[in-house]
């Protein structure tokens, strides 16, 4: 088990009254405990945590008049971490996926899979099903597009970035997530926390379900999966924006940070950074 603390700190100027919905809490699921957390706002207001998700994510609801805010969360998390074993790792046929993992086969805002079954299919199509595979569309995808902060916006879809050929890791991860569907592997995205980041930022990786269960993948390789946090978990991103608000503010300032304060294994090397992590439906 490794021990992890976890932070943010977001600073807005608040013109107007304004109402924001924030997602940067730790999810609450069977991979993470949380052993302590704190939520502060400054000028204090009046929060309210709103639990939407079977998938753990927690959302905080928070109003303001207009001022200068401050958001602050710091956590301390158990991760439970199992190494992936990449062998016997098949892919699930369609005719046994669970109902619940269905939706995550369907084009979403950011991942236009159903664009990309050609080219899915002609670039992966005759590799192996099997885990192997997912490991390859994350290596093109590394390969092939490169990691240039602020090259991509809020309205960029996979098929913006395959075009791009560049992105961050959202987009890094949509890419990877439509062509996984195309090719009828479950995928989803998952925003988190990551040790090892830099520079130090909320993060976003994905998970494919494989063999009954869900693997973590991360094609920037920027960090090792086995120090990643989960915030949310959704379709893309659009699911689980940090953010979001209704109003009139802007943020000048925001700091991100995990820490890595003890480990029983070596998922969280530095140079360990292609491992990926097993996980249960």
């Amino acid at each position: 088990m490794n021990q992890i603390k976890v932070g943010s700190r977001i600073v807005y100027q608040v013109h107007a009254p304004t109402t924001f919905l924030f997602n940067i809490s730790v999810a609450r699921n069977e991979h993470q405990q949380i052993v302590e957390e704190l939520f502060e706002v400054e000028p204090f207001f009046k929060i309210e945590e709103c639990a939407v998700s079977p998938l753990g994510n927690r959302l905080v609801r928070l109003s303001v008049s207009p001022c200068d805010l401050t958001v602050s969360y710091n956590a301390t998390v158990n991760l439970n971490v199992e190494e992936a074993q990449a062998t016997d790792v098949s892919e699930t046929p369609y005719e046994q996926l669970p109902a619940d993992i269905l939706p995550y086969l369907n084009p979403s805002r950011y991942c236009e899979s159903d664009k990309l079954l050609e080219f899915a299919t002609k670039q992966f199509g005759s590799l192996v099903p099997d885990y192997s595979r997912v490991t390859a569309i994350c290596n093109w995808v590394y390969e092939e597009l490169s990691y240039t902060a602020g090259s991509t916006g809020p309205t960029t879809t996979a098929c913006d970035v395959l075009e791009l050929k560049q992105g961050v890791c959202r987009d890094f991860a949509h890419v990877s997530i439509s062509l996984c569907r195309a090719l009828g592997i479950p995928a989803r995205y998952v925003a988190g926390y990551a040790v090892n980041l830099n520079p130090p930022d909320f993060h976003g990786f994905f998970e494919a379900y494989l063999d009954g269960r869900w693997f973590l993948f991360d094609a920037t390789r920027l960090a090792p999966v086995g120090g990643f946090v989960r915030i949310g978990t959704g379709r893309d991103a659009a699911d689980v924006a940090f953010s979001t608000i209704r109003g009139d503010a802007e943020s000048p300032e925001m700091q991100v940070w995990a820490k890595e304060e003890h480990s029983d294994d070596k998922l969280l090397d530095p140079d360990n950074v292609e491992t990926a992590v097993s996980s249960a439906p």
